[in-house]
């Protein structure tokens, strides 16, 4: 999609906060040659206003480098990230964010900021066409109609990533000028999400079933749907449905205590939307399943990585019929081979700089003798065989897993990585500090000194609206063979075994087994971030005590992760994996036996309720104090 920029034509895509400090800013002169009723009188002026909304939006939101050049998976229990561009991750993690700003590399137009200008970019599109009538395009008439439904889509999406960040937001549907009341008041998150959906609406009304072809990519039906029940879903989980804050001083906190199961039905009905939707009388949406069970080659045909990732769980990232088919919905093009080979192993030339760590890995299941997937941590899994020396190859463990990482023994660019010695070791120049290194993404054919683009995995796929629809059934009505069935499809696409039969029977089992796939699937796609926080993770009683429990489980770090696993999920640490040489070990590198050791890497702040939200600029509560900062800050 082209991006053009109009910043000469009119002054709309400034970046600007909400409230506008700047009085020049809020008067409506135009900031080069065209007037703005030059603009909106011209469909091809305003179509390029609609364009450059498409690259704000991209940046708002982007997967594989929300913070910079790093993910939101280093600021999770999914990846520790490297000192490299001023460390940016761990000065989250280390609690070095507040209202007086945050870590100076991590600005992307995520933040609130950024966020309203694209509001406002969006809120004067839409009445710039109003007040103009500006005219349809005359080579392709309903154009006009279709780009002011793209610009509803973007007005509620970029209002839901702020919801997502922020919490109670202010909702903006018109321009802000300087003489209006600027005594603004956050709303509830329930009735933020009502006005995301009247948006939802309005562009559902507006744009095409399926967006191919020369407008690949444009918002389309399918999008609008998948807006809907996205901000259902957070509607349904605790932060916003029956989950409290200690010392909560959100504005509605008491609106949110009370749990309804009727927003559960509201989300289950609008991911039934999504799952349900056809088009030319057919299921617009289907699981990428290309390639065979045999096919474990890269895109030149050599099998670099020992008969482990399967080439369907590489191209469904990169193949245009997985976009097609499974994408609800994306952006464009996101990084390029610099990227990839920042993350490389040392041994091949990269810098290491996300490093995922042994709670995500915990995540995968293995397959079981009996035919079913099963926790690692599962109170049977020693007696089918795992080994937690020898975690990889002891048991099969879920293709996702050989897909996503990179660990001591594996085979990278045709060679098993060793993480004892050499440039791979535990620690060295660039290397892993926990032993482990990203492996999503990649393709081992691609070299970073040849040039290439790669796209960031989709906004939404198909496997979004699956889980949420199972988990909103699992609540309302219970275990089902039709959420049994759906999921198993999901895992059946990994070539990985089904849930056991055990869930249909037990509510929390099938929960367990819901959120689990989701980590799984998600990994590093910028899903954990948002998801811990929904669920109230870092202070839930489940995860607390379990914090308490590995705490009393030794007198140092180490051995305490060593004792007592699974780890708490309240992303107040980090653990790794390292090899011990060892005769009896039965991983064997360069004619050495090795046997794996859990290890502590390091403590990280989440401080509850505090970090859940994040804050308000100091800036923002000084222009309007109605404004009332988020707990904790």
């Amino acid at each position: 999609m082209k991006n053009f920029s109009l910043y000469k034509i009119l002054f709309i895509t400034v970046l600007v906060s909400l409230f506008f400090s700047c009085d020049d800013f809020l008067e409506r002169t135009p900031d080069g040659d065209l007037s703005e009723e030059e603009v909106f009188t011209q469909y091809s002026y305003t179509n390029e206003l609609v364009t450059d909304l498409y690259s704000s939006i991209k940046s708002a939101n982007r997967p594989l480098v929300f913070f910079d050049d790093f993910s939101t998976a280093p600021v999770t229990d999914e990846c520790e990230g490297s000192t490299a561009e001023g460390g940016i991750t761990n000065q989250f993690n280390s609690g070095n964010w507040g209202p007086s700003g945050f870590p100076s590399n991590s600005y992307c137009g995520q933040y609130w900021e950024s966020l309203y200008a694209g509001i406002r970019q969006a809120n004067l599109i839409l009445e710039g066409i109003e007040k103009y009538n500006t005219p349809d395009n005359n080579l392709g008439l309903g154009d006009l109609s279709e780009r002011i439904g793209e610009v509803y889509f973007m007005r509620g999406y970029l209002h839901y990533l702020a919801a997502r960040m922020y919490g109670e937001i202010v909702y903006v549907d018109h321009v802000i000028y300087s003489d209006e009341d600027m005594n603004f008041k956050r709303q509830s998150f329930h009735e933020i999400a009502r006005k995301i959906v009247r948006d939802c609406d309005s562009a559902y009304a507006r744009v095409p079933y399926k967006s191919l072809g020369q407008d690949f990519g444009r918002v389309d039906k399918g999008a609008c749907l998948g807006l809907k029940a996205m901000i259902r879903w957070m509607e349904a989980t605790p932060m916003w449905n029956g989950g409290s804050f200690q010392n909560d001083t959100r504005s509605f906190a008491s609106e949110y205590a009370t749990y309804s199961s009727a927003r559960w039905d509201t989300a289950k009905v609008a991911a039934k939307a999504v799952l349900d939707f056809t088009v030319d009388g057919e299921k617009r949406y289907s699981l990428y399943t290309e390639h065979s069970s045999t096919d474990f080659a890269s895109d030149d045909g050599n099998d670099y990585n020992n008969s482990k990732v399967y080439a369907r769980l590489w191209d469904m990232y990169y193949d245009e019929d997985a976009y097609k088919n499974e994408a609800v919905f994306f952006v464009t093009v996101d990084k390029d081979c610099y990227w990839q080979g920042d993350v490389y192993p040392p041994s091949a030339g990269g810098g290491s700089r996300q490093m995922p760590v042994q709670e995500q890995v915990d995540e995968y299941e293995y397959i079981a003798p009996d035919g079913y997937g099963y926790p690692v941590y599962s109170s049977r899994a020693v007696s089918d065989g795992y080994d937690d020396g020898n975690p990889y190859e002891s048991v099969q463990r879920d293709p996702r897993f050989h897909r996503d990482i990179v660990y001591h023994g594996s085979y990278f660019w045709g060679s098993p990585i060793n993480t004892a010695s050499g440039s791979n070791e535990i620690g060295a120049a660039n290397s892993t500090s926990t032993g482990y290194f990203l492996r999503k993404f990649f393709k081992e054919s691609w070299n970073r000194d040849s040039y290439f683009t790669i796209s960031g995995p989709p906004i939404w796929r198909l496997p979004h609206f699956i889980y949420i629809y199972a988990e909103a059934v699992n609540e309302t009505d219970g275990p089902s063979e039709e959420i049994y069935n759906l999921i198993n499809e999901v895992r059946a696409r990994s070539f990985m075994a089904p849930m056991p039969t055990a869930v249909l029977s037990d509510k929390d089992l099938m929960n367990e087994y819901i959120q689990r796939e989701r980590r799984v699937e998600f990994f590093y796609e910028n899903d954990r971030i948002w998801s811990c926080r929904l669920y109230l993770e870092p202070e839930s009683a489940k995860q607390t005590t379990a914090e308490t429990a590995w705490s009393n489980a030794g007198s140092t770090n180490t051995e305490r992760s060593q004792n007592y696993w699974p780890y708490p999920k309240c992303q107040r640490m980090i653990n790794g994996m390292r090899p011990v040489q060892d005769d009896a070990g039965k991983i064997v590198i360069d004619g050495v036996h090795y046997r794996m050791e859990r290890f502590f890497v390091e403590s990280r702040v989440f401080e509850t309720p505090t970090h859940y939200l994040f804050p308000l600029m100091s800036s923002e509560i000084a222009r309007c104090p109605t404004l009332v900062q988020n707990p904790g800050w």
